[in-house]
């Protein structure tokens, strides 16, 4: 049953940052065309972005995170409490907590763009696009390399903020031409 259970679970992981990295691409294109657009072009592709981003978000999005979430807390209950003693679980669970807050805070901008309201430019939600794969980096480096991930946290500190760093300057030098 564990395996079956932590399979479900990687499974979901998976739809959950294919639809995670995808609503926020939506987004981006989403805010491109309100402010680039004019007329009846821009209402046609608002209704038509706020029409994909909805479908996506709730039929991917969001039942896949709570399938996530669900199976997650049941290993944990039922197999692997004891890993909760253990530093790269707290890791984990960190990693976890703010993916939920980069999770709302993507809900929230597409609420927003759904009313029509742009906070954001394009290239800011290009270089917020990144963050899910910084935590997605972090949580599996956390998860496979187990104690060596925190023996060496210095490393993967600065490891992560230089890959971060990078990430963000092709964003931006991608963006300007």
């Amino acid at each position: 049953m564990y395996l079956i259970i932590k399979s479900i679970h990687i499974i979901f992981v998976v739809s959950y940052f294919a639809g995670l990295f995808y609503i926020v691409r939506l987004l981006i294109y989403h805010t491109e065309a309100l402010q680039g657009k004019e007329g009846q072009e821009r209402d046609i592709l608002h209704k038509q972005y706020s029409f994909m981003e909805e479908r996506l978000w709730n039929i991917i999005t969001v039942p896949a995170l709570v399938i996530v979430l669900v199976s997650g807390i049941y290993l944990l209950w039922a197999f692997q409490w004891m890993f909760l003693t253990q530093g790269w679980m707290h890791i984990k669970l960190l990693g976890i907590v703010l993916l939920l807050a980069y999770h709302y805070w993507s809900w929230r901008t597409l609420k927003e763009l759904q009313r029509g309201e742009t906070r954001y430019s394009s290239v800011k939600l290009r270089m917020a696009n990144e963050v899910a794969t910084l935590l997605l980096f972090a949580i599996v480096f956390a998860v496979v390399l187990k104690d060596l991930f925190l023996q060496y946290w210095w490393a993967t500190l600065l490891s992560f903020v230089a890959m971060g760093a990078l990430i963000m300057a092709v964003v931006k030098i991608v963006n300007k031409k």
